[in-house]
């Protein structure tokens, strides 16, 4: 069958998230659901809580359209709402339970939430911004009860809710990313152009019928939510830990029997890295799938001679396209593939995705050519919310335009080598160096700083900043780390901090020259992103 049109693509109204899973679980669905901390619930379970939450949402006068914010951490609970929320015909909006209450408060404010979940360690860390909060719109506890706040248990005592029906381009949710001018990005994402993400992703041999996989990441972030949706997509078991442990992530894939599951870089060699590690732990495991952040050789070496027998697959993208753009599939890390090299690359385009390079004029470059990696297809977002002006910036000629610079080789396989934007990628982290370095140019000892990614053996790279302190000052490093950590998330913070004694490096406009700052951390290196 011909491949159908990205236009055809768009055209269709596509389908909705809560339909397409329903669906999805009639055909397919096992026993199981989920497991989290020795608890397991059925389909039947989770399907009847999803829709009673619902209920519960709609005698709350929530009306199709209205956002509802989620800060927690990962439970089978938060899973029930990635499918009650839109069951009610709401926008989820997952906040970060990593960023400090000042950069939560902000995006309450962005997003203005008729409705907050908030889990019982999220609501002691940010008491004081949640305080603030109680009068204007409704707190719902996923713990203990808390005085003036909605529960959990009322809202599952309503009745249950049908399906609002809400599928295309009606919005689905909204996920907050760094800025590149310091506000950070709410990203619209629809119905159909998510599902159809995940759905591509399966097609491509991902989550297959049946899967019980593991979900790491937290799920404010995209990657968890796609692997989270696959898995009900599947009919599968998702088995949900709260945190990252690198030993208890091995244990649990051995105890809970675990076949699929997506790890960052970073997560893979701090596993390799656990005491006690045992690769005989990994023996039910078919797929591990690894990205948001390139993968260091010497780790992929490792992981892959520990379990020979596990299919391993990388995925590049970003929340502006529902998730992923590329696939790295098994194929290409073993034999002439891994010998030509591919297995550094980071794939070929989805089915559902169409990919260029673009040179600075904005025309396709030929294979060979390096150039920014620009995105279309069904899973584009809907823009920025409440940044029109960025949108357009972004969305030019009805392309996603990355700034990442890349290259096809003749096999039509993509490779990333370089960043246009001050992103910096630490652990599997988007650090946007502009939110850093406005943060420290608060600091009264700051006269000039510049912040950039440099290379590290855990991270990946570390957020690394430049400063020239104002004259008569001398900031510690200590002091400015902590200056930073009462402000924005602890993983946006420097690691490391170089003090200088004159002006940074300036362009003919006035721009701190970064490439400079960068050259003697990355030189003789194949590619300036670790």
């Amino acid at each position: 069958m011909a491949r159908p049109t990205v236009e055809r693509q768009l055209a269709d109204e596509g389908p909705g998230y809560v339909s397409a899973i329903r669906a999805a679980i009639a055909r397919r669905g096992g026993t199981l659901a989920s497991i989290f901390e020795g608890r397991r619930r059925t389909w039947a379970e989770t399907l009847e809580r999803a829709e009673r939450i619902a209920g519960g949402l709609a005698a709350l006068d929530v009306s199709p359209g209205d956002r509802i914010a989620v800060l927690s951490a990962n439970s089978d609970d938060f899973m029930a709402l990635y499918l009650a929320i839109p069951w009610a015909g709401a926008v989820l909006v997952p906040l970060n339970c990593r960023w400090s209450p000042a950069e939560n408060d902000f995006a309450i404010r962005d997003s203005m939430p008729k409705l907050l979940f908030v889990s019982e360690a999220m609501a002691e860390a940010n008491a004081e911004m949640l305080a603030a909060w109680a009068d204007r719109l409704t707190l719902v506890s996923l713990g203990v009860p808390r005085p003036g706040w909605k529960t959990l248990d009322t809202l599952l005592a309503s009745d249950p809710a049908p399906d609002a029906g809400r599928r295309g381009d009606d919005l689905f949710a909204i996920f907050y990313t760094g800025g590149t001018t310091g506000r950070p990005k709410g990203v619209m994402l629809s119905h159909a152009g998510f599902t159809r993400n995940c759905l591509a992703m399966r097609e491509a041999g991902l989550f297959p019928d049946g899967c019980r996989t593991l979900i790491v990441p937290p799920l404010f972030h995209l990657a968890a939510a796609a692997m989270l949706t696959m898995a009900m997509l599947a009919g599968g078991t998702a088995v949900i830990a709260g945190a990252f442990d690198p030993a208890a992530t091995l244990q649990t894939i051995a105890d809970a029997g675990v076949t699929d599951l997506l790890l960052v870089p970073t997560m893979i060699q701090m596993v390799l890295d656990a005491p006690g590690f045992d690769a005989a732990r990994l023996s039910g495991l078919n797929t591990l799938i690894y990205g948001a952040s390139p993968m260091p050789e010497a780790t992929l070496d490792r992981i892959m001679a520990a379990a020979p027998h596990i299919d391993f697959v990388q995925l590049y993208g970003m929340t502006e396209v529902s998730c992923a753009a590329t696939l790295l599939g098994p194929e290409f890390h073993q034999g002439a593939h891994r010998e030509a090299g591919r297995h550094r690359g980071a794939g070929k385009p989805l089915p559902i995705a169409e990919i260029v390079i673009a040179g600075e004029a904005g025309e396709a470059v030929p294979p060979g050519e390096v150039g920014e990696i620009l995105v279309r297809g069904a899973g584009l977002m809907l823009g920025y919310w409440n940044q029109s002006e960025l949108t357009a910036e972004a969305l030019r000629g009805g392309w996603m335009h990355t700034g990442d610079v890349g290259r096809f080789d003749d096999h039509g396989v993509l490779y990333v080598v370089d960043r246009v934007k001050d992103m910096i990628v630490s652990g599997g982290e988007n650090v946007f160096s502009a939110e850093v370095e406005s943060v420290l140019a608060l600091h009264p000892g700051v006269a000039q700083v510049a912040v950039i990614g440099v290379p590290d053996a855990r991270w990946g790279e570390r957020v690394h900043a430049v400063v020239l302190p104002r004259p008569g000052e001398a900031p510690s490093e200590e002091a400015l780390v902590a200056h930073c950590r009462a402000r924005i998330a602890g993983y946006k913070c420097p690691r490391s901090i170089e003090f200088r004694s004159e002006a940074l490096p300036l362009s003919a406009a006035g721009k701190i020259l970064k490439g400079e700052l960068r050259k003697p951390y990355w030189e003789g290196r194949t590619r300036n992103v670790a």
